[in-house]
């Protein structure tokens, strides 16, 4: 039998429409909630194994911090260095940036831009803060510890809030260094930096396992993503062009001349 009658075209249209990327934001919200949810599994499953205590996993955990305890033994220069790196950027204080952030997006009449960032840390820090509890993961137990650090361990709160803060400042600061790629590699890099080592030095001074650092890493970049999307929906639902995130923020309009432009 032949489909081509008239219900058949409204089907052919709204098909058509729904792939269109300009246009549909079923599409969108689909792709955008299964990113997120792509980005979770690997954190779930991190966190099942870690409250199972799968022996091939505290193996490595345990390896990688003995391996990290001698160095910082040995080189009291390094643990100087990742003290100051770990309180430099730490959660009070990139709380603190991302608060600045805030304040200079009203400044910019970017009101929903700045809800979006109290959104991201707030979500992120509640999240980390409460799976803390539900793990219950004691931090490693170092005959001689270098630094200490109190309450439970997964996952890390440095290597989650470092993650939300690099994600948030990448993402409003992008629109600045769309038309520029050595400006965007530089922001990139940045980013990576900030999350990479932050996360590093809490394993380098033995107050947190590997698997932890890695669960918060994945955990911040599940609620970047996720709050991300939302933001995407926001500005499609009040007029604004879809856009590009990784490459030209979540709001690009942020880097135009003019209040209006900026979506207030």
């Amino acid at each position: 039998m032949n489909n081509t009658g008239p219900t058949a075209t409204r089907d052919r249209s709204w098909r058509s429409r729904r792939l269109d990327p300009d246009q549909s934001l079923g599409l969108r919200l689909t792709l955008a909630a299964a990113a997120a949810i792509l980005v979770l599994v690997p954190f779930a499953l991190l966190a099942l194994l870690v409250l199972g205590a799968w022996p091939p996993l505290l193996r490595l955990d345990a390896s990688v911090t003995d391996a990290f305890h001698g160095y910082a033994l040995a080189h009291p220069a390094w643990v100087r260095a990742m003290t100051v790196w770990t309180h430099v950027f730490g959660p009070g204080p990139l709380r603190v940036a991302a608060a600045v952030v805030v304040v200079w997006l009203l400044w910019r009449r970017a009101p929903r831009l700045a809800v979006w960032v109290v959104t991201t840390m707030v979500v992120g820090g509640l999240l980390g803060a409460l799976l803390k509890l539900l793990v219950g993961r004691n931090r490693p137990d170092l005959l001689e510890p270098v630094a200490r650090a109190a309450g439970y361990s997964f996952p890390s709160g440095h290597a989650l809030n470092a993650a939300l803060a690099a994600g948030v400042l990448l993402l409003v600061f992008l629109p600045f260094a769309r038309h520029s790629p050595a400006g965007r590699v530089a922001l990139w890099a940045a980013a990576v930096l900030l999350t990479v080592v932050t996360g590093l030095s809490r394993i380098a001074l033995g107050v947190h396992w590997t698997s932890d650092v890695v669960g918060g890493w994945v955990l911040g970049v599940a609620v970047v993503a996720a709050t991300a999307a939302g933001f995407a929906t926001w500005r499609i639902g009040v007029g604004h062009r879809p856009t590009r995130p990784l490459r030209e923020g979540v709001e690009p309009e942020l880097a135009d001349p003019g209040p209006e432009s900026r979506g207030a």
